[in-house]
């Protein structure tokens, strides 16, 4: 059975759009996810200025336990699940406390997931699988694998993969 390796933030999980909510809080701006996706680099600069001055938040208690969940994500892991051995791999460790955040994320939203397949790690280089599903290239370009880019606002630039957009996009490549 083939191995699918799947990130949580920004792929399974909507983590730039809480980011997005933090960042307007703290700097009174009125940044959106569509915005962002559509905005030139002058003003993904100054939001990627922004959120690395304000980015705190990311190792506060409580930020990633309720973050929403991608549309279509559940129901198409669901059935991946069914032709594909599926791994849940996340950077996790980077920040300390959204390890048991994201354990309890991960039950709450895909519980037929269990914790034998959630892999918490720094770097995602020694991952061995046939598809690894990111938003990041530096895990990208290290995997052995078939890897597939999950957009995001801050890989637009990005052209060196296959793209999927959706879980859609995910369902059709993998699904056929």
């Amino acid at each position: 059975m083939k191995r699918i390796a799947i990130d949580m933030d920004d792929v399974m999980a909507d983590t730039t759009l809480k980011i997005i909510q933090y960042i307007n809080e703290r700097i009174e701006s009125d940044y959106t996810y569509e915005g962002l996706m559509n905005a030139q680099d002058h003003e993904k600069k100054a939001f990627y200025e922004s959120y690395i001055s304000n980015n705190d938040f990311l190792w506060e208690p409580g930020f990633f336990e309720d973050i929403q969940v991608k549309p279509n994500a559940v129901e198409v892991i669901l059935s991946l699940q069914e032709k594909y051995e599926v791994f849940i791999v996340s950077a996790a460790t980077e920040f300390p406390n959204s390890m048991k955040e994201k354990l309890n994320w991960m039950a709450k939203h895909f519980p037929f997931i269990g914790w034998q397949h959630t892999v918490f790690c720094g770097h995602k280089h020694m991952i061995l699988a046939d598809y690894l599903i990111d938003d990041h290239e530096k895990n990208l370009k290290t995997f052995t694998g078939t890897p597939l880019l999950f957009t995001a606002p801050h890989n637009l630039h990005i052209h060196d993969y296959e793209r999927m957009n959706t879980w859609l996009d995910v369902k059709a490549r993998l699904l056929g």
